[in-house]
Parts: structure tokens; C-alpha cells; sequence
């Protein structure tokens, strides 16, 4: 049975035949075609928080107040036929929504249904697409599109994307784009060199090949606007807040100005228009927060349209009400040949001293926050499917999707925008833990609407109360990825000797350690534990595991050995000669004088690197001589290229603790920054965790903090990084693709996201430096890589926010932050292997819970697996979550791309039959990515380029009715709703 979301939108479609690109009309052959378009940019937050945006709330710092804009846009539509408004931000308009009458929404379903009021893009919100991961932009897409979908039908489905804000363009949001069957793509901010470039040659509009692994079928014809940014031409701003002349026809009065204001706009018309290669040309009528009086906008834009087509005969102008699916349209039928382009949009310069590569570091704490929280979704709609709780991913979804905005995780909204995210954030979290917690007691102990699993916030600072507070406790641990992992936890305790056993009362190895001072600063006056327990665990795919956790009282050292009792470490001071630790696979050394990283080397492929890895800081740019352009939340400009150094040149006072798990060198370069470098047993990794904060600015200077690893690796000034946590892009230092650049920033200039993991690599060898957040890199000299980890700023960088990136913290005096990089060394042929997989494991790990030690005489299934089996080692369970009553939506992901791996870059297939273990799926239908539409129905538009009509047609191999076999090609990803049934 087809679901009957999918039969709404069939009808619609069926008796609709008005909307999308079969209500374009009004195009004039032959004549410079002017699509206007009226819109409004609606921030999800940025110096107001949502609510404030919402209600209009808050005026002192922006007037705006979105409810206003949508009551008077629907007002002013329905004066004249003609009119046309395009919406972009569902997260406003699904607010505003819930509050009509059904009379409203009558009128407001029959301007959808005619194609005068558009849904353009159809997110929650218009998603940053630096620092934001793939699997959080397709979710936030989805719930904008789901929301249109159910209560517009097929007439509600978007056709265009339209990032106009966002700071710079990634690849790879372009290539998910492409999958959800979007047409075009159009953007407002791209490098001032490159727009300037373009628009000589005309190459504005063009095709983007936005993923190789996919092929033709992800290219996608993107637009850049003309601007200026996403405003109408200057002097047309008919806004009540602006402060340009109206159209004033009445010859009897003597501020009659027809005449100028036809002259005036046919100039802009003329100046944009030489640089596009059609007769057809798109003016952006609104910019932020406008049309909260939709009156002038439109008396004013009718009167433009009149009297400039009175003249067409004579300018070959024609004025028309568009939106960008008709301009789209237009340009799709005239026959030109489209450029092409490869390579991304990152970092966006809008002047040779302004880059805008300082977000992709700033609010470090809010991009760790939105990271860890999205593990918690994906975990929480998995479980949710199994109805074993009151509570849903609701409010944790949302969040998340607002989260994603431009001015969210991107750290460029004013300090009380950033603590309303967290706040939203942590609401969600509590109500899917919740969820968490009873599902997981009701898996271990039968108990239904009970939780008795503690989820603990603060264990990154060893603070957890039922762990420190008790002699017995329950370890569970739930696995999100559909293939069993193994890892470590990490507990806050009180004593020195523990007992850990596993559902089969084997005793696991385990060690005991004390807390660190550093740890113990950064806490101040909170309490927590004085050690550290670890042990290691395993997992079944999509499964939990129950570990059981006894105090013991004062011990021999002859007992513990006998007993597999933990192990109480010590951490000792190194005396002479160079420090090693090591397990199996990796070695690292330390410099016996100044206690600094000199050497990996991968035991295994017996890869050997010398290494240096340190801390500096950039002195930020308040203005000088060449430019007045200071460092801020959005801008990186500092005043020197070469960073000054954190090392105090002697020693950074080297602790070492060697123990049968874990093996830790501590190093404190400064009062305030301090780092721990730990190998455990079996892992391909050293854990780098950095604690940085708070910044010290008493000298009335701010910094900006990085971490830097200098090997010996010959990369050549070529070096990698991912896009939004998937395809990995090549960086040449100093070059563009598309344009001759010109260095003027030779570091801000050269900086990139990292969303994920940045790599250099040679011949021999291949250094992987992975991140827990999202920040900026890149790769300055032969054999370096880069990550900006914090930024403290006392002035502010002029780009709308107003204030200056100083986080004051908990504690007033300055944000500390705690985070870590995960670095391996391999041969290249390996290297891709070894990040995929640990990629997977980081931004899906298992969530550690605890329980009370009574549960044990309860426990009923203490191991077990949502799964009957797991999926291929490159095939990714990317979403698994509640649909309907008895649907569900399912994506699985191809996680390599054609060159990483010799045998994990092949073809995969996964059978859905008989695949879960608590349901039986029925029968699936194939959607487009963004899970609104048929994948059968999604017919894309074709485009005329060198290599012939692309994108070519999306055709995977379809999905047997009896084996439910699904195949899947590298970087591919499938996206299903499936009818289940509960066993």
C-alpha cells in the first residue's frame, strides 16, 4: 500500500495543473525579459532569537517581526492576480501556519495551487554550508519538506534551492541538492575576484558538476545573483524602512517622477543585463525582514511593471512578476550552452582584506554542542520506532533544524541568539533522553514507562553523580551504527579499585586514573570525581550492551593481577631521554627536553613520520593602513602570517601515565592551555584533547588559538578537506580553479572548512588530522596542517552582528573549551579505510548511560541488537526514524568515494528482508533524498552543456519486491519510506 502522504501529493498534482513552472506566463518574446521577484530573508535567529524575529519582539536591536510579513503578503496577493511572492524559512511559516483560520488557509492553499505564492528551497531554515554536517542538513531539509509536503501537496514542493545568505557555497550541498531533484541553485556571496571574473565572461549562471562519485546525475545548474547580494537594484527599495521615492503618477502634483524612475530602472536593467547570456534577467525585490507592510512593495512594484512595458517598443524591456522557477524556466528554453565548474566557493572574500573564514571556527562551543547533539537524534529516532515511550525526537529534530541556520551553528549570531540555540538544543536533548532512557530500560528489564538509565552531561570534566556516589553500578551502551563497535568507556568514580564484568560475569580489564588538575580547573567550584575509570566494551550493530561495575575496598597489587581487578595509574614525571607510548598499531615520541610530540609511526605498515605538534595564536587585525577591516565572528584577518608561538621554548611540563589500556603524556603549554595526547590498545588513532580557555586578554589584545602538527610529509602545498563530512576536496595553497588569485590574506586567504578531517599525503605516507566540530584549516607550509580551535575578539568585524566574539563563559571571566582531534598516519592506498570508518564512529558513537545496580535483578535482555544482521563495512545506515503509524524512513549511504579504498570503493548491497529484528518491512518506495516525492516521479530539467544534456537521469538499480536487495554505487545514497510491521 502506498503511503498516504504519497497519494496526497499524486492527487494534488492530478487536479492542480496551475502550479510550478505551468504557472509561467507573461514572458515576451524577443525583449529583455525582467523577472521581479518579490521576497523577504528571513533569519532563523541572528541579532534576535527566533521567537523575537517571530513576534516582531525586541525591536531596539532589528526591526522585524515575521508573523506581520506573512499576514500582509497574503493580504496584498489577492489585490491583483498578477503578484507573485516567494517564502523560503518553513520554521516561520510552519509557526505561522498553526495560527490561521481555515479561511486563511483556504485563500493561502489557492495562491500555492496557483503559483503565485512559491515555496522556494523548503527547509526548516536556509542551512550554513561550511560548518554544518551532511546528515544535519538532510534532516532540517526534511522536516521543511515533509511539512509542505502533507499540507500542500505536490503545488508545495520546491523546485529551487536558494542559499542567498549563506558565506560561501560547499560542494557537497550542492551535490544533496541534485539528490532531493532540485533544478537550479542560486547564491548570493561568492568571492569578490571570482564574481568579477564571471561577470566579464558572462559565466554568472552555469553547471556544477558537484560530486564525480555520482556522475552526471548530481550536476546542477546554479545561479549567482547580480545584487546587489540578494536586494533589488539601488535606489528601488520600496520597503516601509527604506528611504527611496516612490512612484509618484500623478502629473497634477508636482512630485511627479515617472519619467526618472522608468529612465532610472532601465539603466539598471541594461547594466545587469550585459553580463547574462539570455534575454532574461532576475531582480531580487525585498532583502532581510521586508515586507512587513507588503503595501508600498507592491503599489509601488505594479507601477513599475505599467509604465516601463509602456516603453518596451522602444527599450526591448518587458517587466514581469516572477519567481526563480519561471526564471528558470526561461533560461532552461533558450538554448545556450552552460559553462561548467568543479571546484567549490570556499572561503568567500567580499574585498581583497575581508575573508570570511573566522566562522568557521567561531562559538566552538556551540558547533561541539550541535555535533554531540545530533549523535543524540539519530539515536533517538532510531528507538522512538519501537513505541516504548511517552515521549519523541520532536523538539530535538526542530532544534536541530534551526540549529543548522547561517547565523546558528556557524558562531555569527549575537550572544543571546547563541545561548537561545543551546537552550533549544538542551530541551531536546532532555525530552530524547527520555526517550532514550525508557526504551533502553524497557529492552533491559521488561519494565515499560520507567527510566531508570542516566545519561550523564558532563563526563568530558568527570562529573556524574550516580557514578560517583555509588559502589554498584550499570554500564549500558547503545550502538547507533549498524555494525558492531568496540571503544571505551570513560566513567567518573571516587574509589581506586573496581570490578567490571560483562552480561556474562567475565571480567573485563580495566584501568583507574586520577583526575587531572587541568580538569579540576576548568571545573572551579563544581564538583566531581577525583579518577577516571576506563574499560573497554563492544556493541552489536544497532544494539546495546550491559556492563556491571562494583567498587572494591583496598586491595594488594598480587590480588588485583589475580583477580582482573582495575589497574590504579599513576601519572609520573620522565626523567631522562625521549618518552614513548605506543600500543600495536601506532608509537608516538616526545622530545625528552621540551616534552613535545617528535615522531609517529605506524607499527603495523611501519610508516614513520617525523612530527612536531604545538600550539600558536594569530594576532587579530583591529584595522590598519591597508584596510580598516578587523577580525570578528565572521572575518579571519591577522596582523602577521607567521603565528606566534604558545611554547614557552623550554618545557611544556611533561606527565606521563603508562597503564595496560591506556597509555597518556600530559602537556601544559600555559596556564590556560593545556593538552593530553593518549593511545588506547587497539584503536588506529591518537586521541589529541585539547582545553583551551579562558583566553587570557588582559594585555587589551584578542587571539586566535590554533594547534598545528609539522611533519615531514613532502605534500607539495596540496592538501585535502572534506565537504560537510563527505567528499574529500583538494586545496592547492595560493590557487583557484576559476580565476587567477591574487594574494592578499596569505593565511585568511588560504583557509578552509573542516567539517570533519583534513589530510596531506605523499607518496609513502598519509597524515588524517578528524575534528569533534566543525573549525577552520588548512595546510601554510610543505608537511603542515593548521586547525583554528578558539578565537576570543574585542572588536567587532562590521557585518550586521554588532558585537564582538568575547564569550564571556560560565564563569564570566571567559569561554573554556574542551575538544579533540583524532590523528592516524597510514599509506595512502589505507588512509581511506581508516578515516571512513573512524569518521562513522565519531559523529555516530555509542551513548553511555547508567543505571542503578537493583536494575541487574531485574535484567531480562542485557545484550542485544536492533538488527538481525549488519550491513557491509562501506554501507552507512544514514537515517532510521518514525514516519507514520506503520511507515518508516529509511536512508542507507555508500560512505567511500570511488578512490578511497580498493575494495570498500566497489558496489555494495544490503537485503531489507528479514534485516530488522523488531519489524518486517513490508514494501518500500524509493524517494528523492529529501524523502517528499517519488523517485519515479522526480524528473529534473536538462541542460545544454559541452558534454551534452546533462544531468542525465537518475536510474539506480531498482529494489526487488521479493529480496528487497537494495545496491548501492560510492558517495550513493538511497532514501526509502517502508510500510512495517511490529513483530
Amino acid at each position: 500500500m502506498i503511503p498516504k502522504i504519497i497519494i496526497v501529493s499524486i492527487l494534488v498534482l492530478q487536479c492542480n495543473a496551475n502550479c510550478g513552472y505551468q504557472s509561467c506566463t507573461g514572458t515576451k518574446e524577443g525583449a529583455i525579459n525582467v523577472h521581479l521577484v518579490p521576497h523577504t530573508h528571513d533569519d532563523v535567529g541572528w541579532l534576535k532569537t527566533v521567537d523575537e524575529y517571530y513576534y516582531g519582539a525586541n525591536n531596539s536591536i532589528q526591526h522585524a517581526g515575521v508573523q506581520y510579513i506573512l499576514d500582509s503578503v497574503v493580504s496584498e496577493l489577492q489585490v491583483n492576480a498578477n503578484r507573485k511572492f516567494i517564502y523560503v524559512e518553513v520554521a516561520f511559516f510552519e509557526r505561522w501556519w498553526c495560527h490561521q483560520t481555515d479561511s486563511t488557509k483556504s485563500i493561502v492553499k489557492q495562491l500555492v495551487n496557483e503559483g503565485r505564492l512559491m515555496f522556494i528551497n523548503g527547509g526548516w531554515c536556509m542551512n550554513d554550508e561550511a560548518t554544518t554536517h551532511y546528515n544535519a542538513i538532510i534532516d532540517q531539509m526534511t522536516v521543511g519538506l515533509k511539512f509542505l509536503e502533507e499540507t500542500f501537496g505536490a503545488c508545495g514542493r520546491p523546485l529551487i534551492a536558494w542559499h542567498i545568505d549563506p558565506f560561501g557555497h560547499s560542494r557537497e550541498q550542492s551535490s544533496l541538492f541534485a539528490q532531493m531533484s532540485f533544478d537550479a541553485f542560486f547564491f548570493a556571496r561568492i568571492d569578490y575576484a571570482d564574481q568579477a571574473e564571471r561577470m566579464k565572461l558572462k559565466n554568472l549562471e552555469a553547471m556544477w558538476k558537484s560530486n564525480p562519485n555520482l556522475g552526471s546525475s548530481a550536476d546542477m545548474f546554479f545561479g549567482t545573483l547580480y545584487g546587489p547580494l540578494y536586494g533589488p537594484p539601488h535606489g528601488f527599495c520600496f520597503d516601509e524602512a527604506c528611504h527611496d521615492p516612490p512612484i509618484q503618477d500623478d502629473k497634477n502634483l508636482s512630485g511627479y517622477n515617472v519619467d526618472q524612475r522608468v529612465t532610472d530602472f532601465i539603466s539598471a536593467v541594461q547594466d545587469q543585463a550585459k553580463h547574462f547570456k539570455t534575454n532574461n534577467i532576475m531582480m531580487t525585490m525585498g532583502m532581510d525582514f521586508e515586507y512587513e507592510n507588503a503595501i508600498p512593495w507592491y503599489k509601488n512594484l505594479d507601477k513599475l511593471i505599467k509604465y516601463v512595458n509602456e516603453k518596451t517598443n522602444s527599450t526591448n524591456i518587458h517587466l514581469l512578476y516572477s519567481n526563480p522557477a519561471c526564471y528558470v524556466k526561461s533560461l532552461n528554453e533558450a538554448g545556450v550552452t552552460w559553462n561548467t565548474k568543479s571546484d567549490d566557493l570556499f572561503p568567500y572574500g567580499d574585498a581583497p582584506h575581508n575573508y570570511w573564514s573566522g566562522y568557521f571556527t567561531s562559538r566552538p562551543s556551540v558547533k561541539g554542542y550541535v555535533r554531540e547533539s545530533n549523535n543524540i537524534l539519530q539515536i533517538c529516532k532510531q528507538l522512538e520506532i519501537l513505541k516504548k515511550s511517552k515521549f519523541s525526537s520532536e523538539i530535538l529534530k526542530r532544534a536541530m533544524a534551526v540549529a543548522q541556520h547561517h547565523d546558528a551553528v556557524s558562531g555569527t549570531e549575537k550572544q543571546h541568539v547563541a545561548d537561545d540555540y543551546a537552550k533549544r538544543l538542551s530541551a531536546g536533548r532532555a525530552r530524547c533522553q527520555e526517550l532514550i532512557g525508557t526504551t533502553m530500560t524497557s529492552l533491559v528489564t521488561g519494565k515499560t514507562g520507567i527510566n531508570e538509565a542516566q545519561y550523564c552531561e558532563f563526563t568530558n570534566i568527570s562529573i556524574c553523580a550516580i557514578t560517583e556516589s555509588s559502589n554498584k553500578f550499570i554500564v549500558t551502551v547503545y550502538n547507533p551504527i549498524a555494525r558492531a563497535v568496540t571503544d571505551y568507556a570513560n566513567i567518573p568514580v571516587d574509589g581506586n579499585v573496581y570490578v567490571v564484568t560483562d552480561d556474562n560475569k567475565f571480567v573485563i580489564s580495566s584501568q583507574v586514573f586520577d583526575v587531572t588538575a587541568e580538569t579540576k580547573r576548568i571545573r572551579r567550584t563544581r564538583k566531581g570525581s577525583s579518577k577516571v575509570l576506563i574499560f573497554p566494551y563492544s556493541v552489536s550493530a544497532l544494539g546495546w550492551s550491559v556492563y556491571h561495575v562494583t567498587a572494591q575496598s583496598y586491595l594488594t597489587t598480587n590480588e588485583m593481577n589475580s583477580k582482573g581487578i582495575s589497574k590504579y595509574t599513576t601519572a609520573r614525571i620522565p626523567f631522562n631521554g625521549d618518552t614513548t607510548i605506543k600500543n600495536k598499531i601506532f608509537s608516538l615520541s616526545f622530545d625528552g627536553t621540551t616534552g613535545l610530540l617528535k615522531s609517529m609511526t605506524n607499527l603495523l605498515t611501519n610508516t614513520s613520520i617525523k612530527m612536531n605538534q604545538s600550539f600558536y595564536w594569530y594576532d587579530p587585525n583591529t584595522g590598519d593602513s591597508v584596510s580598516s577591516q578587523p577580525s570578528g565572528a565572521y572575518i579571519f584577518r591577522p596582523i602577521k602570517s607567521t603565528p606566534e608561538p604558545l611554547f614557552n621554548g623550554k618545557s611544556v611540563s611533561l606527565s606521563v601515565i603508562e597503564g595496560n589500556l591506556i597509555q597518556e603524556v600530559h602537556q601544559q603549554f600555559q596556564p590556560w592551555l593545556s593538552q593530553v595526547v593518549r593511545i588506547r590498545e587497539g584503536q588506529d588513532f591518537a586521541e589529541f584533547e585539547w582545553t583551551v580557555g579562558p583566553i587570557p586578554i588582559n594585555d587589551n589584545n584578542g587571539k586566535e588559538i590554533i594547534s598545528r602538527f609539522d611533519s615531514d610529509i613532502e605534500s607539495e602545498n596540496t592538501f585535502y578537506t572534506d565537504a560537510n563530512g563527505r567528499q574529500m576536496i583538494k586545496r592547492e595553497l595560493n590557487h583557484r580553479d576559476t580565476w587567477d588569485y591574487k594574494i592578499t590574506e596569505p593565511v585568511a586567504g588560504n583557509y578552509y572548512p573542516v567539517n570533519s578531517r583534513i589530510c596531506i599525503k605523499d607518496p609513502k605516507a598519509q597524515l588524517t588530522v578528524l575534528t569533534d566540530r566543525s573549525q577552520g584549516g588548512s595546510s601554510l607550509n610543505n608537511g603542515s596542517i593548521e586547525l583554528m580551535i578558539h578565537r576570543r575578539l574585542l572588536v567587532d568585524d562590521y557585518r550586521g552582528v554588532g558585537e564582538p566574539l568575547n564569550e564571556s563563559g560560565q564563569f564570566g571571566d571567559g569561554l573554556m573549551v574542551r575538544g579533540k582531534h583524532f590523528v592516524q598516519l597510514a599509506k595512502p592506498s589505507d588512509a581511506g579505510k581508516m578515516h571512513r570508518s573512524l569518521g562513522e564512529k565519531l559523529y555516530m558513537a555509542p551513548m553511555v548511560m547508567f543505571m542503578p545496580s537493583a536494575v541487574a535483578n531485574t535484567a531480562k535482555k542485557i545484550k542485544g541488537s536492533l538488527l538481525q544482521h549488519q550491513i557491509p563495512e562501506n554501507v552507512h545506515l544514514l537515517t532510521l526514524e518514525k514516519w507514520g503509524d506503520d511507515t518508516v524512513l529509511l536512508r542507507l549511504e555508500h560512505q567511500y568515494e570511488k578512490t578511497d579504498n580498493a575494495d570498500l570503493s566497489k558496489n555494495a548491497t544490503v537485503s531489507l528482508k528479514g534485516l530488522f529484528a523488531d519489524f518486517d518491512i513490508i514494501s518500500v518506495h524509493e524517494m528523492t533524498l529529501g524523502g517528499n516525492q517519488l523517485l519515479s516521479e522526480a524528473k529534473r530539467l536538462k541542460w545544454k552543456t559541452a558534454d551534452g544534456l546533462v544531468p542525465k537521469d537518475y536510474k539506480p538499480e531498482p529494489v526487488s519486491a521479493d529480496t528487497l536487495s537494495v545496491m548501492l554505487t560510492p558517495m550513493q545514497i538511497r532514501t526509502f519510506i517502508a510500510k512495517i510491521k511490529m513483530h
